[in-house]
């Protein structure tokens, strides 16, 4: 028996904030530690991107890169099979690691 819990990396578009929650939910009822994004902008703000300088960009992918290296596991949220660019550099990221990964829906 492990001597805690699985964490879990739960990556995605932050588009899918509901399917992200639901994911993050299911996973800690489910007994594991997750980690998640902690930024989510509105699908309605179509320019969503202006709300973050490109530095606080650059510095939320670099945490989540950390945050892959916590987990055991990454689960990538996709629905519809959407991954965008940088769940693509996450993916590449944990699979260069050596980190399980799962996708939700197929891609």
């Amino acid at each position: 028996m492990p001597d805690r819990p699985e964490i879990v990396c739960i990556c995605g578009s932050t588009r899918f904030v509901d399917e992200m929650s639901a994911a993050n939910r299911d996973l800690t009822f489910a007994g594991a530690i997750v980690v998640a994004p902690g930024v989510f902008l509105r699908a309605e703000d179509h320019e969503g991107d202006e709300l973050l300088t490109s530095e606080q960009k650059t510095a939320l992918d670099a945490l989540h890169l950390r945050k892959i290296d916590l987990a055991d596991r990454v689960l990538v949220v996709n629905p519809g099979g959407y991954i965008g660019e940088s769940t693509s550099r996450e993916i590449a990221y944990a699979h260069a690691t050596g980190k399980p990964i799962s996708f939700t829906d197929p891609f």
